[in-house]
């Protein structure tokens, strides 16, 4: 069943311990990104894994979680800039409104932007989600 989704939306990613986000919805990214800093891998019996820290807060940095999630993937990601970087990425359960599912999120340092979540497209077609670009907070608000 397909479903409208704002240009920014409210997500948790209960695997990682988050339980809301605010995240910006961009059909022009491939990939889910999301903030991480101190992005260190370990590994875990016999797998790589890493431990991150996020701002689960926009308004106060001061508010950090410690993330673990074992690595999917590392490769090169070509940013909106055209810059290219290697990136962990990771799988992880994401909820918008009713809808819990699975997506694959590349990590890096969001510091500048405003959103410290992007949501793909590749993410929007596994949710069955359609874009209202005017429109926010269409799955609910805080």
């Amino acid at each position: 069943m397909t479903q409208m989704v704002g240009w920014r939306e409210w997500v948790a990613l209960p695997e990682l311990g988050i339980e809301r986000l605010q995240c910006k919805v961009d059909t022009g990214a491939k990939n889910s990104a999301l903030h991480a800093f101190e992005v260190d891998e370990f590994q875990r019996d016999g797998e790589r894994w890493v431990r991150f820290y996020i701002h689960i807060d926009e308004d106060d940095l001061s508010k950090v979680q410690v993330c673990e999630a074992k690595v999917q993937d590392v490769r090169a990601v070509t940013d909106s800039s055209g810059n290219v970087s290697e990136r962990y990425f990771i799988e992880s359960d994401v909820q918008i409104g009713e809808q819990c599912f699975k997506i694959a999120i590349s990590l890096t340092s969001r510091d500048t932007m405003a959103f410290k979540m992007l949501l793909g497209r590749t993410a929007l077609r596994e949710g069955h989600f359609v874009v209202a670009p005017h429109q926010s907070f269409l799955q609910g608000k805080k």
